[in-house]
């Protein structure tokens, strides 16, 4: 027997049953930071070197990041340019169906004037604005220890300044996909890391896209219950050891 077509599919959709759409963004939880502008934060305006230079790093030079480099990862990956009808978010990457179905939490090892933790980013708070808030979560002691565990032991991972986890919400895909958003959502996530590694290089930092990470540790630490909403990749970000920045 024939399967349905993706279209087909998306008749049995709660979209097509005219429920409600889930949420952009979450609550807000905790104490919100406003990072500084990002918009002379960029060193290498060139795409072919972005391209010629972008590879994954994983030794780190100890230098701290700054909250507007910060703000421009942040931004180039996740941030809501505009929407449409409660519906669609148009973001610096693509989505299917324009559902963009992750959140975004920062382990904070080393940013100017940020204290070490875990954070939020609250891209719903600045729509159509080049500005960044995040909410500061909780403090995350043994900081390197935990982001090991994290990481699966890999050690090198917690000796960078920043380390930014995605997790999926898959019901915001799933409202019109169906159980179709579960490829849309892996199609889409590596767009994510390819605008975070590219975006890296802009600011002469070194990054690395990880899927070696503790599942269960991750979702704990960040407070995900697993199943709702999961931790689905993660990036490592900081001055490259080896950078001749």
């Amino acid at each position: 027997m024939q399967c349905p077509s993706f279209f087909e599919r998306m008749k049995d959709s709660d979209q097509a049953k005219g429920m409600v759409a889930p949420l952009f963004g979450k609550p807000i939880v905790g104490a919100l930071f406003v990072l500084p502008p990002f918009e002379d934060v960029v060193i290498e305006p060139s795409y072919v070197n972005l391209l010629d230079t972008r590879r994954s790093a994983r030794e780190y030079s100890g230098a701290a990041m700054t909250q507007a480099q910060l703000a421009f990862m942040l931004y180039s990956t996740q941030a809501m340019q505009s929407y449409r009808n409660e519906v669609a978010i148009f973001r610096p990457v693509p989505s299917g169906g324009a559902r963009h179905p992750f959140e975004t939490y920062i382990a904070v090892k080393n940013v100017e004037g940020l204290s070490s933790g875990l954070y939020h980013y609250l891209p719903t708070e600045n729509v159509g604005e080049k500005r960044v808030t995040i909410q500061r979560l909780k403090d995350l002691p043994d900081y390197e220890d935990k982001i090991t565990s994290m990481m699966a032991g890999q050690s090198w991972a917690a000796k960078a300044p920043v380390v930014i986890f995605y997790s999926c919400v898959p019901y915001k895909g799933e409202w019109r996909y169906v159980d179709m958003a579960h490829r849309l959502a892996l199609i889409d996530v590596g767009h994510v890391g390819q605008n975070a590694m590219l975006s890296a290089v802009a600011l002469g930092l070194g990054s690395c896209c990880l899927a070696a990470y503790d599942q269960k540790i991750c979702d704990e630490v960040i407070g995900l219950d697993g199943l709702d909403e999961f931790t689905v990749y993660a990036v490592t970000v900081g001055a490259d050891e080896k950078s001749s920045w």
